[in-house]
């Protein structure tokens, strides 16, 4: 399985820490995801808690999250001391997470990166009654024709029974354009985010105005060698009900042959292009403003910047909107909300669209909190 993190040497103009991009999306500033636990899925990699508490009070000048590691598998939490590897993208999850719904717990389920222990790990998230996770965040995939058909099924299976306990699991939808990094000629949709059961999330590139929200458009830097979000059509997974009858989205059929009716990817999206990317870094510069909050390993600061947590914050939207376990009064169950989303029923105070996907919108405001839920 890959990680959706890019580590990039030098530092993009435009880009954001985030509590900035919260921001820029108009997040409900009153909702914190207090009560709520964010399960995070790690194959490699782990953090330092003493890093954890000097980005989150000296950078950022807030209180840090409560973060505890648990072990899968034998898998546990062992940093590298590699920024450019998995201790980035561990540390990058946290410090999403973390920044945009800061009273919720974040729970980091460390396992092997084997199809077993990626299974596991979600498995241990999902039935995890210690802490109770509301929403899981999934930064881990590959191609969906790379796995054989029953690991495509068991997980479907696993994110489906995540579905029914009320958990909204959010899975990068890639990060190599609508070829998922291969070259045989055909289009590919990254796995798991394909499983008409998880809320795939797509990257754009996001731009400010003095302040205030700009534009935004699709992710697609290929020409730069800087990625592209990925997504398409599912040559697996059949087009669900909730995509089959929604009246502003016309998923196609799959180009490849056959033209299968499959599962759109992405569902929604946010900022993930690197050009507009967290920056989280600074090698030249003390820690001294929330506008260039370093990303601390192993005391010292590294140049790292997120182009893939565009999944961690929507995880984090979602833990600010349940106001504890009985979060149904704000939001469904996943696909039933899924479903609302796609078919036009919700009120788009908070999501607005761009081209086939969503985007979170400028006017998302507490009222736009209720509104979300309701058909």
């Amino acid at each position: 399985m890959t990680a959706r993190a890019r580590a990039l040497q030098q530092q993009p103009a435009g880009t954001f820490t985030p509590v900035q991009v919260a921001k820029l999306y108009d997040f409900p500033a009153a909702a914190d995801g207090s009560g709520q636990c964010i399960a995070i899925i790690e194959l490699g990699g782990g953090f330092r808690a003493r890093d954890v508490k000097s980005y989150f009070k000296s950078a950022l000048k807030i209180t840090p999250p409560k973060v505890v590691a648990i072990s899968v598998d034998q898998g546990h939490n062992k940093p590298t001391g590699d920024p450019s590897g998995p201790d980035g993208e561990v540390m990058l999850d946290i410090e999403v997470a973390g920044a945009v719904a800061p009273k919720s717990t974040l729970a980091v389920y460390f396992a092997p990166n084997t199809d077993q222990g990626f299974y596991d790990a979600i498995a241990a998230a999902v039935h995890d009654t210690r802490y109770n996770p509301s929403v899981i965040s999934i930064s881990w995939g590959g191609p969906e024709s790379s796995w054989t058909q029953q690991s495509l099924t068991e997980f479907n299976t696993l994110l489906e029974d995540a579905a029914t306990l009320g958990l909204t699991v959010c899975v990068a939808s890639g990060d190599n354009g609508s070829t998922d990094g291969l070259t045989d000629g055909l289009q590919h949709v990254d796995f798991p985010s394909s499983s008409p059961f998880a809320l795939a999330c797509g990257g754009t590139k996001l731009s400010a105005a003095n302040g205030n929200y700009g534009n935004e458009v699709v992710w697609n830097e290929i020409a730069n060698q800087e990625g592209s979000t990925g997504g398409g059509v599912s040559d697996f997974f059949a087009k669900p009900a909730y995509q089959a009858d929604a009246p502003n989205l016309k998923v196609p059929a799959s180009k490849n042959p056959g033209n299968f009716v499959g599962r759109g990817v992405p569902d929604v999206s946010g900022d993930a292009d690197p050009v507009s990317g967290y920056d989280v870094t600074s090698m030249d510069k003390p820690p001294l403003s929330e506008a260039r909050a370093p990303l601390l390993l192993f005391g010292r600061p590294h140049r790292l910047y997120q182009s893939i947590g565009r999944q961690t914050r929507w995880v984090a939207y979602v833990a600010r909107l349940l106001p504890s376990r009985a979060h149904k009064r704000y939001l469904p169950r996943h696909h039933q909300w899924q479903q609302r989303l796609l078919r036009g029923r919700a009120r788009v105070g908070c999501l607005h669209w761009l081209g086939n996907t969503h985007r979170l919108g400028d006017h998302c405001g507490l009222a736009g909190k209720a509104a979300a839920a309701k058909p």
